[in-house]
């Protein structure tokens, strides 16, 4: 009998859940027995919090949102340090984690995570530990995959919100802003606003300018009444605010983008737009995963116990020309995957005249 640990860490999303219960029910009739620890890191380092995973406890789990093993992105195990950024873990912290693991006779650790949950579990590799990870995140930007779970889910929320706020802007000649996640890569407001019908499209690969951003809305307002603006949370502007009476303001902070963003544009042109915004916010991260996320996420968890069977250890699986693969974690981790002027849905919406730079 091998005993196998689980833990999810980082921010929750749709098809955790479909991930453990497709890894325990690869690995039982293989004779594994499984260990899942909770909140993440957390639950491995001291005082050990961790459960027993058997067929029944995942049973019936797959459709959930969320995670049964709890999460956290915060605690002892930070590996991110901003985009891209890696914070060593001190050499105490790595060594009760692998202590702990030791004491509970786990073989190997399958982490499901995002870019710092890898980079935390690939510091704890490099102390000896059979680690394999697990790509977990809505955004869509860990490298060496084509596509994370999650993220389809986060789309649909956006274009669900999308489909009713159209109908109030037009009732309204009003430009609505809908707020999306995003922070360092645009890939839920590119795919969430082309599918949505997004007049504009503004994420963090590509700073824009308020000027031409208000040259363009007040055209569209002048030939069709109202438009959608879709910012990702990590959108920058390219310039400094400037108040009515002409004072500078500070910098925008990131956060918050779609109410910095109607103040830029009152700023810029007052009075001429009537404007409300929408943040769709942790409502992308939760509820049921759609039927792509919960097959993609099913296939991620075969392929890590697969990996754990075949003793392919410090690798991510990724899914890669519509097949699963492993890769080594830090080719996962190197940088973030971003929406480039490349991108097929960036040169669709650029055909079909929305604004985005």
């Amino acid at each position: 009998m091998k005993r196998v640990g689980i833990l999810t860490s980082g921010g929750d999303c749709s098809g955790l859940n479909a991930v453990i219960a497709s890894i325990v029910k690869t690995g039982l009739p293989l004779g594994y027995e499984f260990v899942g620890f909770i909140r993440g890191w957390e639950g491995v380092l001291s005082p050990i919090d961790a459960r027993p995973l058997r067929a029944e406890d995942v049973r019936g789990i797959s459709y959930l949102g969320g995670t049964i093993l709890k999460t956290t992105n915060r605690g002892r195990f930070g590996g991110k340090m901003g985009a891209g950024g890696i914070r060593r873990i001190p050499a105490d912290v790595l060594a009760e984690a692998k202590a702990n693991l030791s004491s509970l006779e786990i073989d190997a650790l399958i982490v499901i995570g995002g870019d710092g949950s890898l980079n935390a579990a690939m510091q704890l590799a490099e102390l000896g530990v059979n680690i394999v990870g697990v790509p977990k995140t809505i955004d869509n930007d860990l490298s060496a995959t084509d596509r994370t779970f999650g993220f389809a889910t986060a789309v649909q929320v956006v274009v669900d919100a999308m489909d009713r706020v159209h109908t109030t802007a037009a009732s309204h000649n009003r430009i609505l802003v809908v707020e999306t996640m995003g922070r360092h890569a645009g890939w839920i407001a590119m795919r969430g606003g082309l599918a949505g019908g997004a007049d504009a499209i503004l994420m963090p690969e590509f700073p824009f300018s308020i000027g031409a951003l208000a040259d363009f809305l007040r055209y569209r307002q002048e030939k069709y009444g109202s438009s959608i603006v879709v910012v990702a949370e990590g959108a920058k502007i390219n310039q400094r605010m400037t108040s009515k009476d002409g004072g500078a303001q500070q910098e925008l902070m990131l956060g918050g983008i779609s109410n910095h963003l109607m103040m830029a544009l009152e700023a810029a042109a007052p009075g001429e737009f009537e404007m409300r915004g929408t943040v769709l916010g942790h409502v992308q991260r939760g509820g049921t995963p759609t039927a792509a996320d919960r097959v993609l996420a099913k296939a991620y968890g075969v392929e890590a116990m697969k990996a754990v069977q075949r003793g392919d250890f410090n690798r991510m699986v990724a899914y890669q020309n519509q097949g699963m693969t492993t890769v080594a974690i830090a080719e996962a981790c190197g940088q973030l995957k971003v929406v480039t002027s490349n991108t097929f849905e960036y040169i669709t919406a650029r055909e079909l005249g929305v604004f985005m730079h």
